[in-house]
């Protein structure tokens, strides 16, 4: 049997084995270099940051509690552990949703704006230094169009995958 499927794999060349464990690494060191500033300039972790930027960003400050786990790509309940965290820590607060009782709205409090803006000029400082001042403008703009395309094969996949076809 392992014969057989070694003959239906389609292995990774040199260069793109080389490439995925660069993405690897890439992801890792970037996103532990971006946390460890963050924490040390503003005391907020990348959760905390998530979701006060999205937040801030959001119609009225607030957003429905699964639109939120989706739009950052987290699990209702670790999405729910954190709000509860923040909400201890004055960030956020949760409200019922009138139109379904099941529902609710996260919502950036004063407080939470007042962390998010001191933060960001920071976190983009950071994010600059550690990645966009390694890149000339064509690296960058490569690497918003391979970017683009992986995420639209992705979504394709995932919908496909959700409409029973694969």
């Amino acid at each position: 049997m392992s014969s057989k499927l070694e003959t239906m794999t389609r292995w990774l060349s040199d260069q793109e084995q080389r490439a995925w464990r660069g993405l690897m690494d890439l992801h890792a060191e970037l996103w532990s270099a971006v946390a460890r500033d963050l924490q040390a300039n503003s005391g907020l972790s990348q959760g905390d940051y998530a979701i006060l930027a999205c937040l801030s960003e959001a119609p009225g400050r607030r957003q429905r509690v699964t639109e939120l786990a989706q739009t950052i790509r987290w699990e209702r309940s670790r999405l729910s552990h954190q709000l509860s965290r923040m909400e201890k820590r004055g960030l956020v607060v949760r409200t019922e949703c009138p139109e379904d009782a099941r529902g609710a709205f996260a919502e950036i409090t004063p407080d939470g704006l007042t962390v998010i803006t001191a933060a960001a000029p920071e976190h983009v400082a950071s994010v600059r230094r550690h990645l966009f001042d390694a890149l000339t403008p064509e690296q960058v703009e490569a690497l918003a169009e391979i970017s683009a395309a992986v995420l639209d094969g992705l979504r394709q996949s995932s919908s496909a995958g959700m409409n029973g076809s694969t």
